[in-house]
């Protein structure tokens, strides 16, 4: 497996490649999965998002990886770490997107956590971030469990609704 990043118990992240379309597909278009999303994507924009990734590794040398099961080789979602515009402010995130299949096994903890490290062993930043509609309990939750405190919520014109910032600052991981 090419463009490996990082494993954990379970997981595999790595670079998406453009074959991951099909199985990327069936998250980014469910209705459920995309529920906190404007909507949920189609071909167009499945392949926007890939290209997007694939563009943030050239350009940070960091984006969205594929994750993959360790047991089974089985494509599961992604994790990664962008640069994302919040409240104004171009800053790093780390975000998250689990097959639902796959939803309430830790599997998005693991990644984001795993992630969380990576960024902080490989960047100079000294904050990291996650965001999501403020609706969006489970990854709120995933957020805390990464070790992330409540930072902020602020109505986003982008989105059309109400968005919640968590964030760990390097002192703080430091001192886990």
């Amino acid at each position: 497996m090419n463009g490996i990043i990082l494993e954990t118990e379970r997981l595999i992240l790595r670079e998406y490649e453009q074959a991951d379309f099909d199985a990327l597909y069936p998250i980014l278009s469910d209705p459920e999965t995309m529920r906190y999303y404007p909507k949920p994507y189609d071909e167009k924009g499945v392949q926007r998002w890939l290209d997007w990734s694939m563009d943030n590794y050239r350009r940070y040398g960091f984006g969205l990886w594929a994750a993959i099961l360790k047991e089974t080789g089985e494509f599961v979602g992604d994790c990664g770490l962008t640069m994302q515009q919040i409240d104004g402010e171009h800053l790093p995130e780390v975000g998250y997107h689990i097959r639902k299949e796959r939803w309430r096994q830790g599997l998005g903890k693991e990644a984001a956590r795993a992630v969380r490290d990576w960024a902080f062993a490989h960047t100079d930043f000294q904050c990291l971030y996650s965001y999501m509609n403020a609706a969006n309990l489970p990854s709120r939750a995933t957020a805390a469990a990464n070790g992330m405190r409540f930072v902020k919520e602020f109505d986003d014109t982008q989105w059309g609704h109400k968005t919640a910032v968590y964030a760990i600052s390097r002192e703080e991981w430091e001192e886990r």
